[in-house]
């Protein structure tokens, strides 16, 4: 027995010799990376960043080669049907997620969490890269070139990273990459980082609540606020000591004409901008939208329409130029400007057959009814004639619909021959067709939204043209069918002799789809959501400027410069009581003018 336990207990030590031998060097190894003898301090988290954002756009624009559906993931196509699809939302924010936890490291310097989530990210992503991503897209990672190229993105991020963690974190993180130097490219560059939505004011949070400070939310906000506006000042004032401007000699015609021109010819363009968009867009860019359908309704007096018909494909022709020009000669004066709005393919003639397309399905009772209120001259009595125009929607078009109807009142004498005609017999008047004066309109508008109108410019004076009716009957079965057929009198396009009706519909252009979020708006609608908005950052630009000259003309920036940088340096060093002070100093010096005048002035040598 003793010698069985002697035996194991060797074999024991022999397996934890074996686990020390395999855990120590690992342990050493991260601990010589987190505590180095010597390390050169450096600071790459700029092109970490910079790495990052590369990936966050590659995600965005080519999603599709992330999905097992190409089509169906189409970023672009699903955002605009306001639909976000799962996968791209997911990826965006832990995207997003990783560049907050690495800000939070930085900040924090802290080298050990940098290295839990360098080893956790290359795991993760190799992972998914070559055995997550190949099963859901059912492509090999050889061919699919987008997550290649993001993926060579992540791998220079994670060369980046480590090169970071051999070379720890600086201990002094003061202001801005982008206001190390003050030049033009560096105040250019950071005025457009200002623009960009929120991003300044999630930096700032994020300073905030991961440095070590005295000073509260707003506190903070009103440094970093100060700072940003001396650092814009200083590059001014550089600019200024470079190209200095020679006392008493006048502007120079290049600078006057380059710059002031140039912001006349902006302004103009914004004022009429609305104007020239919709008289363009339409005029130059405009997509002709013809009717696939045009269908005309006729109803007596509220009952049962007595016809109903529509006009498609064949039956809607497109105005030829012979007879396009022919109709410009005869048109009357008044509608010259009007028409000169539209060529040959925006006006279409609609042929509708005289025969009702529907049955005269009235119930006894209400013929009757309908009969005994055509005779009496007390009572109202009108027929309502409406239409209808149906486009292609998806060319850009407000509304697939455009619609309208008109009423009119019938004359005694009209009423009386449709009430005769109705009633039916062997007698001639009910054979007879009834004219109805003054009721069709013979060109109608089909604009881009749903409001159909007559052209007033080419009826004037409601001059509408005449129609006759007829109740034709099915003598030869006992069916008793009944349908109404109608004809229009006067001059017609085509047809002269048939017995139908005709409709010329004056067809607007509809803005291109890509433009049809501005075009939507309309004239007013650009004016008061565009050019109103526009000119309120501009009178703001324009205006208020001596309520600032006290903290825009600073001759000399050099010491609130200093002292915000002093203010950061003491930050880091941990002197918080004399940030506090610093930070108090800063805002006597805003409030004192004298002060101000005293701390700006040029040096003298």
């Amino acid at each position: 027995v003793p010698r069985v336990s002697l035996h194991l207990l060797q074999k024991r030590k022999a397996h934890r010799v074996q686990t020390l031998q395999l855990y120590v060097p690992i342990r050493q190894f991260f601990y010589d990376l987190i505590h180095p003898d010597y390390s050169a301090v450096t600071d790459v988290y700029v092109l970490m960043f910079l790495a990052d954002t590369v990936d966050f756009v590659i995600i965005v624009f080519g999603f599709w080669a992330f999905g097992k559906h190409s089509a169906a993931a189409d970023i672009t196509s699903s955002l605009s049907e306001d639909q976000v699809p799962g996968p791209f939302l997911v990826m965006v924010l832990i995207q997003f997620g990783t560049m907050v936890v690495d800000r939070a490291l930085y900040l924090r310097k802290t080298v050990l969490g940098k290295v839990i989530f360098q080893v956790i990210l290359v795991f993760g992503i190799h992972f998914w890269m070559f055995f997550i991503l190949p099963g859901v897209t059912e492509r090999k990672f050889s061919q699919n070139l987008v997550a290649q190229l993001w993926y060579f993105v992540k791998c220079v991020y994670f060369g980046l990273s480590a090169y970071q963690i051999r070379c720890g974190y600086p201990t002094r993180v003061l202001g801005n990459f982008l206001t190390k130097s003050y030049n033009y490219v560096n105040l250019f560059l950071f005025q457009g980082f200002r623009l960009v939505p929120f991003l300044t004011e999630l930096r700032a949070v994020m300073d905030w609540v991961w440095t070590d400070t005295t000073l509260s939310l707003s506190s903070w906000i009103c440094v970093e606020d100060i700072y940003a506006h001396i650092f814009i000042l200083k590059c001014w004032r550089e600019s200024e000591k470079r190209y200095p401007q020679p006392r008493g000699q006048k502007k120079k015609k290049v600078v006057k004409y380059g710059m002031g021109g140039m912001i006349i010819v902006l302004l103009i363009c914004i004022v009429w901008f609305p104007l020239l968009f919709m008289s363009l867009v339409k005029s130059v860019a405009g997509v002709i939208n013809q009717p696939l359908d045009v269908s005309v309704t006729i109803t007596l007096g509220g009952y049962q329409p007595i016809f109903t018909m529509s006009a498609q494909q064949s039956q809607l022709k497109v105005m030829d130029q012979p007879m396009f020009n022919k109709f410009i000669k005869k048109g009357p004066n008044g509608a010259m400007q009007f028409l000169e709005n539209y060529e040959k393919e925006d006006i279409t003639v609609a042929e509708l057959e005289g025969n009702s397309n529907s049955l005269w399905t009235i119930s006894p009772p209400s013929k009757q009814k309908m009969i005994h209120e055509l005779k009496d001259p007390n009572s109202s009595f009108s027929v309502v004639f409406s239409w209808s125009i149906q486009r292609n929607m998806s060319l850009g078009a407000k509304a697939e619909i455009a619609t309208d109807k008109l009423s009119f009142p019938l004359k005694n004498a009209t009423r009386e021959n449709i009430a005769k005609m109705i009633a039916g017999g062997d007698t001639e008047s009910s054979r007879t067709p009834v004219t109805i004066e003054r009721i069709y309109p013979y060109y109608v508008k089909a604009p881009s939204d749903s409001n159909s109108k007559p052209i007033k410019q080419l009826l004037s004076e409601n001059n509408f043209m005449n129609i006759t009716i007829i109740l034709s009957r099915d003598n030869a079965t006992n069916s008793n069918s009944e349908w109404w057929v109608l004809n229009l009198t006067g001059n017609r396009i085509y047809n002269q002799e048939a017995q139908a009706l005709e409709l010329v519909v004056f067809n607007d252009k509809v803005s291109p789809p890509s433009l049809g979020f501005l075009a939507g708006y309309g004239i007013m609608g650009l004016y008061a959501s565009v050019v109103l908005v526009i000119g309120k950052f501009v009178r703001e630009f324009f205006s208020g400027i001596s309520h600032s000259i006290m903290f825009e003309e600073l001759p000399n920036v050099d010491r609130i410069l200093k002292l915000c940088t002093d203010i950061f340096l003491v930050r880091e060093t941990g002197e918080l009581e004399l940030e506090e002070d610093l930070y108090a100093k800063l805002i006597f010096l805003y409030r004192s003018p004298e002060t101000m005048i005293k701390w700006t002035r040029e040096k003298t040598n």
